[in-house]
């Protein structure tokens, strides 16, 4: 009976990652083909012929390679001072010693139930007052400051051994080089992994992109994306907006997979234990 269950539980699991692979599988399939492949009466994922004009379409008829590195530098100045400002948050709630600090880290915690979507408004008129608008800054700034970010640290840094320091701290280390120096390199798994959910979310994004630039020299690839598509209102040239769909989740894609070992022990383990 337990053999059963373990092997309905893997069939499950497999049913469910070939359910959410497909899509992605059919993407990059169709950017391979004609319209009238993908349109056809039969359905294949086997491009017949196998064409590669969808992608020189795409780069020819908008600034891809302009779009994407507008895209890759947001999102890896966001990461990195989301990691950096989260981590060094989360080593004060978990190290900091005083009276009133149980009950911040509460109030810090309401303020992650405010839904995002409520602060768009006076986000933006923040970033207008600011002169912010249409500039990186706009794009960056807001995205640096995260709150489960915060969350996620505190909790890898409140699991690590409190024993190390300590005996830094009898070696002369002050606050910084016990940051920097011990409890970095320690939570390396939970840096790698905030960098990587920061990193895709940022390369993903498209409201805020959308409602705070207009110039097409800091346009993301998201917002570009959906100015493909609405440039063919009339036919919708599928082909090519898949293909150019593949190249905006390309990055993520390598991302997660450079990222996916600190990733998984991330998930395993919560640091050094006490």
């Amino acid at each position: 009976m337990k053999k059963l269950l373990v092997i309905s539980g893997y069939t499950l699991v497999i049913l469910g990652a070939v359910s959410m692979l497909l899509p992605f599988v059919w993407m990059v399939c169709v950017s391979f083909m004609t319209d009238s492949q993908i349109f056809g009466s039969s359905v294949s994922f086997v491009p017949s012929p196998f064409i590669t004009g969808n992608y020189i379409d795409v780069f020819s008829k908008m600034s891809v390679l302009k779009f994407f590195a507008n895209s890759l530098f947001v999102a890896l100045v966001t990461s990195v001072f989301q990691v950096l400002f989260s981590a060094m948050a989360g080593y004060a709630f978990a190290r900091a010693k005083f009276r009133w600090i149980d009950m911040l880290f509460f109030v810090f915690l309401v303020s992650m139930m405010i839904p995002p979507q409520v602060n768009i408004i006076p986000l933006f008129f923040l970033m207008r007052e600011l002169h912010w608008i249409d500039t990186y800054n706009a794009l960056i700034v807001p995205g640096i400051f995260g709150g489960l970010g915060v969350f996620m640290m505190r909790q890898w840094f409140r699991g690590m051994s409190q024993e190390i320091e300590d005996a830094a701290k009898i070696d002369g280390c002050n606050t910084f080089q016990l940051f920097f120096k011990i409890a970095m390199p320690l939570a390396l798994p939970a840096v790698v992994t905030l960098g990587l959910f920061t990193f895709v979310t940022t390369w993903n994004s498209f409201m805020w992109p959308l409602i705070v630039t207009h110039s097409p020299d800091i346009t993301t690839l998201p917002v570009a994306l959906a100015q493909f598509k609405g440039s063919f209102r009339e036919i919708v040239m599928w082909g090519d907006l898949m293909a150019c769909s593949v190249v905006l989740s390309l990055p993520a894609i390598v991302v997660f997979l450079l990222g996916k070992k600190y990733f998984i022990n991330d998930m395993l383990s919560g640091g050094l234990k006490e």
